[in-house]
């Protein structure tokens, strides 16, 4: 070994995870953590928060018994899911370090790292170097999962709809940072969405973002509204602007399914310098503007009709109506479908926006953007009769560097070896 590999032995460990990655299938992926990591006398147990986000899953590693399932709201675990932050317990006499899982910032779930003799979670050099391996398998799950299905399964407690495998394919990641914004998205019921979508893309200064919620339900609606996001990515990444980008699903869905009704949506556009945001309505509930943790408004303007019903809008002369509103650093966007407010409460009242409200100024806070939704939505369900009769999705955006810094891991001791080499 070299020199430098006896200081800082997370170097082999990096670079033995990358090489036994080349190969490695899907669900090969926790063996192959669990093996680069044992030369430095850890156990390593990959766990994927679960669809619901409300349960954290062991990846199997065969021929080893799994742990069992870890709640996120009452486990160390969770609390290190929910915070993006690390912390110690100890079991069986045991000490572990638990880690967050991220994809860059998107949350995937946590790592356990158990400590062999002598390891001490307060060493700031372990901390380092189990922050860096981390990180390595997060990505490596996120690369990996498209090849097979044994990381999805772990995530699923039960079968999926047609209609959801159809829309989950279809979306981005659920968190998207970047220095200047925050993005992150909900959908529920996640094993039977409909016709509820997301979208958005960030290029240069200006971050696209949508939501959808096409008429109707099961796998016709998710049709309707796989036709409508690949028609407006399209004329995206055509160049067109929003407005051109409704008119384009209004001909998609009259070409391609004319005998379904129709899809509500809003695009809009932020200016990531600025702050200004351009929007177009087609039909769908307003969004709220929401102000150091108190919803101000509603963003009524950029009235259009729903997607499908024609290429004009509303809008003045025959031309589509594009809103304009100018946000203050720090502002959030929450975009949702009318299944949140539309669900009748356990009292017997239909929810609406009043108590969509209600929850946001209680649940939001100071609290990173995924956190704020996971708990935001839990809450609604759990005011729910029963389970929603149509689909809920929430979307929320969030501009300002504070954002992008609430989601950041904490901060770690530079993980290079003594001799300043990798």
């Amino acid at each position: 070994m070299a020199a430098s590999e006896d200081r800082w032995p997370w170097r082999a460990a990096v670079v033995d995870l990358l090489q036994r990655d080349r190969l490695a299938q899907p669900d090969e992926l926790g063996a192959v953590a669990a093996a680069a990591a044992a030369p430095l006398g850890l156990d390593v147990w990959v766990y994927l928060v679960d669809q619901e986000q409300r349960v954290l899953l062991p990846v199997p590693r065969p021929p080893a018994a799994p742990p069992p399932p870890l709640p996120v709201e009452s486990t160390v675990a969770g609390q290190v899911f929910m915070t993006v932050r690390p912390r110690a317990s100890t079991v069986d006499g045991r000490q572990r370090l638990w880690m967050p899982l991220l994809d860059g910032t998107e949350r995937l779930g946590v790592l356990e790292f158990g400590l062999g003799d002598g390891g001490s979670a307060d060493d700031p050099a372990l901390l380092a170097g189990c922050d860096l391996f981390g990180q390595l398998v997060g990505h490596l799950v996120a690369t990996k999962m498209p090849y097979g299905d044994a990381l999805l399964q772990v995530r699923r407690q039960r079968r999926m709809s047609e209609a959801s495998e159809l829309l989950w394919r279809l979306q981005p990641p659920m968190t998207f940072v970047s220095e200047r914004a925050v993005v992150s998205a909900v959908l529920e019921p996640c094993y039977e969405v409909g016709g509820d979508a997301f979208d958005y893309a960030a290029n240069d200064g200006t971050l696209f973002f949508a939501i959808f919620d096409t008429a109707g339900h099961e796998l016709r609606a998710g049709l309707g509204t796989a036709v409508v996001m690949s028609a407006i990515r399209a004329a995206r990444r055509g160049g067109e602007g929003i407005a051109a980008m409704a008119r384009a699903a209004d001909r998609a869905l009259e070409r391609h399914l004319p005998e379904l009704r129709f899809t509500t949506a809003v695009l809009a556009e932020l200016d990531l310098d600025s702050g200004r945001l351009r929007y177009v309505n087609a039909g769908h509930p307003p969004p709220l503007l929401i102000r150091r943790g108190r919803v101000l408004r509603g963003l009524d303007g950029g009235k259009r009709l729903p997607l499908g019903l024609g290429e004009v809008g509303v809008g003045v002369e025959g031309r589509d109506e594009v809103a304009e509103e100018l946000l203050e650093r720090g502002d959030r966007l929450l975009l949702y479908t009318d299944g949140a407010t539309e669900a009748v409460g356990r009292d017997g009242r239909v929810f609406g926006v009043e108590g969509l409200v209600e929850l946001v100024e209680r649940d939001t806070g100071e609290l990173p953007a995924p956190e704020t939704l996971r708990r935001l939505c839990h809450s609604a369900l759990a005011d729910y009769e029963g389970a929603p009769a149509d689909d809920v999705t929430l979307l929320l955006v969030e501009w300002g560097r504070d954002a992008a810094r609430r989601m950041l891991p904490l901060a770690t001791p530079d993980p290079v070896s003594p001799g300043g080499e990798f």
